[in-house]
This record gives C-alpha cells, sequence and structure tokens, in this order.
C-alpha cells in the first residue's frame, strides 16, 4: 500500500504562527506509519496575531469583523500548504486545526463549544487539495470536551511494550495523553485532559514586563535567573480548575490576560523581581502538570514524554525533571516524532483517519459516550 502524503496544520493557544508539517503516511492503527518530510512554522503578521490575541482575551467584534479575521487566517493557512510543499511531491490532502479563539468546555450536563477560525472550504480553494477541517465539533456534539484530541494518535505512535509514558504537550496550554504498556486491554486504559497553563502565562507576563518587546522567554534563560515563590505557588494551584477531575479542558478563556493580571496582583505582596515573576509562573506550569499527574493517575508514568513549543523551555524542564523525581524526562525528539511539529502531525493523522472513515476521539481523554469521525471534508473543485 502506498502511503498518503498529507499536510497538517495547527496554531496553537500561544498563537505563535502556523505550525505546518508534510507527511507521509500508511497503516490504520497498530500499524500506524508516519514520515516527517518537511516541518516550518510560519509566523502570522503581526497585526492578524494581535487581532486574534485580542479575540481570545475577550475583545468585542462585530461579525464583519470575525468574518474578515476567519478569511485572513483560512488564507495564511493554505499560503503555508502550499509553502510547505515546495520542492516535495504535492500532498493529496490536508488536515487543519484552525485557529481557537474560544473554548467552553460542557458543564453540569450542557454541551461545550469551541470555534477555531480558518474555514476549510477556503483553504481547500486556494490550496487546491482536499481539506479535512472543525475537527472538535462532533466529539463536542455528543457531549465531549473536544479536547484533547491528540491521545489517540499518541497511542499508536508513541506507545512502549513495557513502559508506561505520559506524553506532555506544552503548547500555551499543557495536556497530556497517559499510555500505558502495550499489553493486555491497554488501550482501555489510555487517559488524556489539559493540565492547564504551559506558555500562555510566560508569554504574556514577558509581553508585559517587556512592553511588548519580546514575546517569549527564549530557553526560559530569565526565569532561570530568578527564584521562584513557593507560596504563592502553592496559593494559584488551589484553583479550582487543577482539582477537578478528568475529563477536562481549558484554554485563555481561564488561564489568560484576567488570570496574568490576578496574578501580577497576588505577587505585590513578595515584591519579586521580574526574573522571580517568571520563575514563580514558569514553576505554576510545572507543579500543576505534576500535580495532575499524582493526583489523577492510577500509577505514575515511567517517562514523560515533551513536545511543544514548552518542551524547549529548558528551565521548565529541568523544573519538570525535579519534581517528578526519578521519571525521566525526555522530548518525542528522543524516540523518532519532532517534537516541533507533532501537534501539526496529529492533525494530518486526524485527517487521514476522517478521509478514511476511522474514528479519531478518544472518549476516555474527551469525555464523550462513544468514538466518533472526526472532522468536515471540503472537496476541492477543479
Amino acid at each position: 500500500m502506498h502511503p498518503t502524503r498529507v499536510i497538517g496544520l495547527i496554531s496553537g493557544t500561544s498563537v505563535d504562527g502556523i505550525d505546518a508539517a508534510l507527511v507521509d503516511i500508511s497503516g490504520t492503527d497498530l500499524d500506524l506509519q508516519v514520515e516527517l518530510l518537511a516541518g516550518e512554522t510560519y509566523p502570522y503578521s503581526a497585526e492578524l496575531r494581535e487581532r486574534i490575541l485580542a479575540i481570545g482575551a475577550g475583545t468585542a467584534i462585530s461579525m464583519a469583523e470575525l468574518a474578515e479575521i476567519d478569511d485572513a487566517i483560512a488564507l495564511a493557512f493554505a499560503q503555508a500548504a502550499q509553502n510547505i510543499q515546495i520542492g516535495y511531491q504535492p500532498a493529496t490532502l490536508i488536515g487543519s486545526h484552525g485557529q481557537t479563539v474560544y473554548h467552553r468546555p460542557p458543564r453540569d450536563k450542557g454541551l461545550g463549544y469551541s470555534l477555531q477560525l480558518g474555514r476549510g472550504a477556503l483553504i481547500a480553494h486556494v490550496a487546491g487539495m482536499i481539506t479535512v477541517s472543525n475537527f472538535r465539533v462532533a466529539d463536542i456534539a455528543i457531549g465531549g470536551h473536544g479536547a484533547p484530541l491528540v491521545p489517540r494518535v499518541d497511542a499508536y505512535l508513541l506507545s512502549h511494550p513495557q513502559e508506561g509514558r505520559c506524553i506532555q504537550n506544552i503548547g500555551g496550554i499543557g495536556n497530556v495523553a497517559y499510555i500505558p504498556p502495550r499489553r493486555d486491554d491497554w488501550l482501555d486504559k489510555i487517559c488524556g485532559w489539559d493540565t492547564g497553563p504551559g506558555n500562555s502565562l510566560l508569554d504574556l507576563a514577558v509581553a508585559h514586563l517587556t512592553a511588548g518587546a519580546k514575546t517569549y522567554d527564549e530557553n526560559g534563560n530569565w526565569a532561570a535567573s530568578g527564584t521562584p515563590c513557593y507560596l504563592l505557588v502553592e496559593q494559584w494551584l488551589s484553583q479550582e480548575y487543577f482539582h477537578l477531575p478528568p475529563p477536562k479542558s481549558t484554554g485563555r478563556e481561564l488561564f489568560g490576560v484576567a488570570y496574568l493580571h490576578q496574578c501580577l496582583q497576588d505577587a505585590q505582596a513578595y515584591q519579586l523581581s521580574p526574573a522571580d515573576l517568571l520563575a514563580t509562573l514558569t514553576e505554576l506550569t510545572a507543579a500543576s502538570i505534576v500535580h495532575s499527574y499524582r493526583t489523577f493517575l492510577k500509577q505514575m508514568p515511567q517517562r514523560v514524554l515533551l513536545c511543544g513549543g514548552g518542551s524547549r523551555n529548558l528551565y521548565l524542564k529541568q523544573r519538570l525533571e525535579a519534581l517528578l523525581e526519578s521519571v525521566p524526562v525526555v522530548t518525542t525528539d528522543e524516540v523518532g516524532l519532532s517534537a516541533d511539529f507533532k501537534e501539526a502531525i496529529a492533525f494530518a493523522v486526524l485527517a487521514y483517519w476522517r478521509y478514511s472513515g476511522i474514528p479519531g476521539n478518544l472518549p476516555a481523554a474527551t469525555g464523550a459516550p462513544q468514538a466518533v469521525l472526526l472532522g468536515e471534508i471540503h472537496q476541492y473543485l477543479f
């Protein structure tokens, strides 16, 4: 069977830009094989990024402005799909996650809601190929959170015969998939959830502290020069979300600008330097991840595999290693799957599964009552 060439596209809650992955995919589940041919991040224009962040922070806009931004994101995604193929045989399918601007988890038996901009029909038309998009809505429609959606992909690409693993993505928001050793009824024991803030508060704090001159703490160097305030971390960990049992999901609606401002207000009593503040916020990300493992997993993992932009934050990685004590912390690069482009690869796989008629969600992770086909297929008309 010849592999299918697919492009995966995603911009996460950090709104850093569009991650594009060009991959060859074959197999279906346990025989799933993925080869990354090219991966690239295409930044948004500064103006578009600011408009997206403003929407995520709750800024009111008109329907006309929403339509304009929706189109602008779709065109940026289509351009990324075209660019990633340069020098390669063309792909036949695109999986586009789009740009999340709003996420409301289900509460009290009510349905959740999640909005990703960058409409698939326009991407299909401009890029000239079949596009699968809007992956979250089918899971949400039957009562799930629509997140996290990557655990089923993780299960087939990153499981191990003897080793229980946590696959920890650290984007703007952190999410985990626990993959037990690949034996007996291992598929029934997989679970996953959003752990809380990843880079979101760190990036917002850096932008605040530098008046917008910087957007992130490279390698965590600034935070590493400070000292965490553990009393503050303990206070922040009392936040309700950290104690909600999985399945659960979150976003910038909770861990965004308003949350940072509350953190800044809380920190005033301790007279923290900018470096100390960043060290404390980094500690919150690390501590919330480890707290969720210890609280909600039946057993701790034997290894943690990091991916996403936060996997490049060396100070954050060191703090995770320290808090996890004897559990090794490495990146997915070290087991053969790109840490930078794993999420984009995952949405290429989800599109491949959707086009093949294979369900993509993992009910234990999203809270949905059953597995369903994820994504809407947009045909390209010649």
